[in-house]
């Protein structure tokens, strides 16, 4: 029987990583994967292909529409699309042998199959109805987070997609019917808008991107219609009809009234995602769940089960690579006997469309509804030096701070390059940092980046440009 220091079911962005900085501090170190390839749904099928599509049908879209006016003449492009998926392809193989690499430079021991706890200190490895039980002194659950459903709606992954298939279509759907105006259903819309689909999103909610400023999503909302996007909101899809012809989805508003039906060649069903805890023999080792499925833990990521540990999608919070990332160095950490921290406050979100939106810290919303004093400063890219003369001027800025102690609270930006210049935002809260710190801060020129200290400097009614 193999005994190891800590044993990380999954390998996605949470789990590898946590593996690594386990090894790195001196643990033996196992992983148990049930997929073929490393890496999880981030490098598989969810990050990773969806920005290398989405990098592929920008450039398409630029060399359509956007070249000319620069002086760059070229004849009207051509979709390959099974090279673009070839290129796609290309990107996830890259990534997977990156994370291959890191577990033999690591010493860290790949268990493929289903993991299962049996026990304190004791996993069972299943595969090719064989297994085999590990022991070892500590567990991290990092099995992540699988598609959520909906009722009535059965997904194929051919005609009715999730996220997954979205990423493998065979052909540019005519008609795209989008459920849910998340960032998933955006950045894909977006893809194959890009490429010809004539999109529609439903969306329950009076909006989109919830959870997000709602001033941005407003204008984000603007500039999609703007590229050819229509929207329902505050309506539900009640079922899907497939024919041979087209899929018949049946439309009702969220609040009740009359149904409408509109006709799709491809409907994408992405509400969010649920916690992936199938198989993992949790209720009977005696792992406690809360009321939406997720692995409860302590402030230190300790189940109820001793030894047993969660990051990353299956448990609470955002379900983001990055937070489970930075979950995943903590927890090895802490086992190490170290403080691993993770701060929530502090953990930025980028929806990667054209143009991009990214966000760190509260919402405009969330402030007033904690009854917290702020002052906002904005300022639009149409102001921008850099933006102008590239002709990208889209979107805008917008930096709320404390209105007594001047710390900025929350950052968030619409436009080209937004999810790369978040992080400067990012570093200066982590540090506590003040709206004056930023506006003092010396930006290189020209750049977009001199908007985030335009609108440091406009939280004090003092922006120079605007």
């Amino acid at each position: 029987m193999a005994t190891y220091d800590l044993v990380v079911i999954g390998t996605g962005p949470g789990g590898y990583v946590c593996a690594v900085r386990a090894s790195q501090l001196g643990m033996k170190v196992a992983v148990v994967e049930k997929n073929p390839t490393l890496g999880g749904t981030c490098l598989n099928v969810g990050c990773m292909p969806s920005k290398a599509l989405l990098h592929a049908s920008e450039m398409f879209e630029e060399a359509g529409h956007s070249f000319a006016k620069m002086g760059v003449s070229v004849s009207a492009p051509k979709l390959d699309l099974p090279s673009m998926m070839n290129f796609k392809q290309q990107g996830i193989d890259g990534n997977v042998k990156g994370v291959e690499f890191l577990m033999k430079k690591n010493k860290i021991d790949v268990l493929k199959g289903t993991g299962k706890i049996l026990g304190t200190g004791k996993v069972e490895v299943s595969a090719d109805g064989k297994s085999q039980v590990v022991e070892t002194k500590n567990i991290v659950i990092a099995t992540g987070s699988d598609i959520a459903r909906l009722k009535g709606i059965e997904i194929d992954e051919k005609r009715i997609v999730s996220s997954t298939g979205a990423l493998s279509l065979e052909k540019v759907p005519g008609r795209l019917l989008v459920i849910g105006a998340g960032v998933i259903g955006l950045e894909l819309g977006s893809v194959w808008r890009r490429l010809g689909s004539e999109v529609m999103v439903v969306e329950f909610l009076d909006r989109i991107l919830p959870g997000m400023d709602g001033e941005i999503a407003k204008q984000f909302q603007r500039l999609l219609e703007k590229q050819g996007f229509a929207f329902k909101l505050g309506s539900k899809v009640t079922g899907v009809e497939v024919n041979s012809k087209a899929l018949l989805a049946k439309i009702e508003p969220a609040a009740g009234g009359a149904a409408e039906t509109i006709e799709a060649d491809v409907v994408l069903v992405c509400i969010g995602r649920t916690p992936y805890t199938d198989g993992l023999g949790l209720k009977e080792a005696g792992v406690a769940l809360d009321n939406r499925g997720r692995v409860q833990i302590d402030p230190h990521f300790a189940t109820s089960l001793r030894g047993v540990y969660a990051i990353g999608d299956v448990v609470a919070g955002p379900m983001l690579a990055h937070k489970a990332e930075d979950e995943g160095v903590a927890v090895a950490e802490i086992i190490a006997g170290q403080a691993g921290h993770v701060n929530y406050d502090v953990i930025p979100g980028v929806v990667y469309t054209t143009p991009e939106v990214s966000a760190v810290g509260k919402t405009e919303e969330e402030l007033k509804q904690a009854g917290v004093a702020y002052t906002v400063g904005k300022f639009p890219f149409t102001a921008n030096g850099r933006s102008k003369v590239n002709q990208t001027t889209d979107g805008f800025v917008k930096i709320l701070a404390d209105a007594k102690t001047d710390r900025v609270l929350g950052v968030h930006i619409i436009g080209r390059e937004a999810g790369e210049m978040i992080h400067e935002a990012a570093v200066l809260m982590e540090f506590g940092g003040s709206a004056e710190d930023l506006a003092r801060t010396c930006h290189a020129h020209p750049t977009r980046s001199e908007a985030i200290k335009e609108a440091a400097l406009a939280v004090g009614k003092r922006a120079i440009h605007m």
